[in-house]
């Protein structure tokens, strides 16, 4: 089996996020076997993989979801053992997922405020529709998301503006590590440059560094300041993007896949 190759760690003021040799098992099968990898701070972090790679298992205990089997993850400098997708997202961690788990028939802003919904004080403890508005209305602006109201329902988005409408729910939060679950899947070329100027615009922001987990190898490299290629729930591959190339990616792949079919046989 060809050995990992590991690029040098990037050169960041802090790390947001450190895994070291994440093992994660159910039963008797083994999703993960060793991971790890740093996230630096303001950095995004491409990785790459085919289904089965182990990457929606490594996302998950990143939030929360799963608790590795072995090994150890700092967060902000600190180990921590995630118990739940509370305590992630109390250390700033946030993750968009493929459904982007939106409310298609409630509003913009129902949507950057739902389950975090502002209150009016008094015994009633109604909503504060006024203040909801005027807070989503500044958020969209602040990183650039132009939509004709925040009282349209997001059924009436395209996907591009629905997967935008996610991503600024997560910031709003005061995310500081985003997870980002294929955020170009399914996408025709103008909605994913949209997205991509969203995730460009968050970058130059400061402050937040991101996950992506993508098959596009192309994208990518476009967008990540380094990728990491899994394979069986291994890093196989790890490099920044300007030193790479999709045709270099795909020779591994190749490799590894005839690796894997030779020891089958035999």
């Amino acid at each position: 089996m060809e050995a990992t190759q590991t690029a040098p760690q990037a050169a960041q003021s802090a790390v947001a996020l450190r895994a070291d040799n994440l093992v994660k098992r159910f039963g008797a099968v083994t999703a993960l076997d060793g991971v790890s990898l740093t996230l630096g701070g303001g950095e995004i972090l491409g990785i790459l993989g085919d289904n089965g790679a182990g990457k929606s298992t490594l996302v998950k205990i990143f939030t929360g979801f799963h608790q590795q089997s072995g090994g150890t993850l700092h967060v902000h400098g600190e180990e921590t053992l995630l118990r739940s997708v509370d305590h992630a997202r109390a250390l700033g961690i946030e993750c968009v997922y493929q459904d982007l788990a939106l409310a298609n028939s409630l509003s913009i802003y129902h949507n950057m405020f739902l389950n975090r919904e502002i209150v009016r004080r008094g015994p009633f403890r109604l909503l504060d529709h006024k203040q909801m508005r005027e807070r989503a209305a500044q958020c969209l602006d602040d990183i650039g998301v132009h939509v004709p109201s925040v009282d349209l329902p997001v059924e009436r988005l395209s996907g591009g503006q629905r997967q935008a409408i996610a991503v600024a729910r997560a910031v709003h939060s005061n995310a500081r590590i985003l997870l980002l679950d294929e955020p170009l899947a399914a996408m025709g070329a103008r909605e994913a440059a949209l997205i991509i100027d969203l995730i460009m615009r968050l970058k130059e922001k400061g402050g937040l560094s991101i996950i992506m987990i993508m098959h596009n190898y192309a994208q990518t490299l476009d967008i990540a300041d380094r990728i990491m290629l899994m394979q069986r729930g291994r890093v196989t591959y790890e490099q920044r993007s300007a030193n790479t190339s999709v045709a270099e990616l795909m020779d591994i792949v190749r490799r590894e896949y005839r690796a894997m079919r030779a020891t089958t046989v035999h």
